[in-house]
C-alpha cells in the first residue's frame, strides 16, 4: 500500500471520512470487518512499514512447509480486497462489475470517479428502443436490494421527519413546449391514421419520465426496512 492511498472509509451520521495511509506499508492485521460499528479511538487494524513487513514475510517464507508447492496466481487488480467500501457500494447500487471499470488511482486502483464515469457513459448510451412488441413477463421482474449505509439511514430519517413536521410546498418549473407542439402538428394526423388514437401531450410526458428513470433508478426505488429496493419496472 502506497502513502496517501485510502485504507478505510469511516461513515458517521453526517459524513464519510477517507483515512489515508501515512506511509508506504502493508496491512498485516484487520480487526474490524466491513459494516462494523466502532467507537472513537478503537483500533481498526495494523499497518506496518514496508521494511518491517518484508522482514516478517521473509521469516515466514523461511519456515519449513509440509509440501513445497508453488501456484502462480494471476494479478487481479479489481478484486474486492482492493476496492474501498464506498466504491463497492457504488458498484452494487448501479449493477456495475469491477472488471468494466478502468482504475486511475494509485497502482490501478478503482476510485469513485472511475465508477461514476462508467455510470455516466451508460446513461449517455441510453437510446430510444425501436418499435418492437414487448414480451417481458410482469411476474418475472426482479428486484435488487442494497443495504443502506449509516449516513443514508440518517438522511432518510431526517427527510421523513421534515415531511411529517413541516408544511409541504409545491414547486413549479416552466418549460418551452413549442418543439412538442410542432411535432404534434407535423405528425398528429399521420399518427392518428396509423394507431387510431390522437397524439396527445401525455405520450411525450411518459416517454420523458421513462428515460429519466432509466438513467436515475434511485428515483424509482423504495425503502424496505434497512434496504433500498430497486424495482425492475422499466424495460
Amino acid at each position: 500500500m502506497k502513502r496517501d492511498e485510502v485504507i478505510v472509509e469511516i461513515e458517521t451520521d453526517k459524513v464519510v471520512l477517507e483515512v489515508p495511509a501515512q506511509a508506504d506499508g502493508i496491512i498485516t492485521e484487520i480487526l474490524q470487518g466491513e459494516g462494523a460499528t466502532v467507537v472513537s479511538k478503537q483500533l481498526l487494524g495494523t499497518l506496518e512499514d514496508s521494511v518491517s513487513a518484508a522482514a516478517a514475510a521473509m521469516e515466514k517464507m523461511a519456515e519449513p512447509t509440509p509440501a513445497d508447492r508453488r501456484t502462480e496466481v494471476p494479478d487481479e487488480p479489481h478484486t474486492s480486497d482492493v476496492l474501498s467500501p464506498g466504491v463497492r457500494r457504488l458498484l452494487a447500487e448501479h449493477d456495475v462489475q469491477a472488471t468494466e471499470v478502468k482504475g486511475t488511482g494509485v497502482g490501478g486502483r478503482i476510485t469513485r470517479e472511475d465508477v461514476e464515469a462508467v455510470i455516466a457513459k451508460r446513461a449517455a448510451a441510453v437510446k430510444p428502443a425501436e418499435n418492437t412488441v414487448s414480451t417481458v413477463s410482469y411476474a418475472a421482474r426482479s428486484e435488487k436490494r442494497v443495504p443502506m449505509t449509516r449516513l443514508r439511514k440518517r438522511i432518510a430519517e431526517r427527510l421523513l421527519e421534515a415531511k411529517n413536521n413541516t408544511a409541504m410546498l409545491t414547486t413549479f418549473n416552466e418549460v418551452d413546449m413549442q418543439p412538442i407542439m410542432s411535432l404534434r402538428k407535423q405528425y398528429g394526423e399521420k399518427f392518428e391514421k396509423q394507431h387510431g388514437v390522437r397524439l396527445g401531450f401525455m405520450s411525450f410526458y411518459i416517454k420523458a419520465v421513462v428515460e429519466a428513470l432509466k438513467r436515475y433508478p434511485e428515483v424509482n426505488a423504495s425503502i424496505d426496512g434497512d434496504d433500498v429496493v430497486y424495482h425492475n419496472y422499466l424495460t
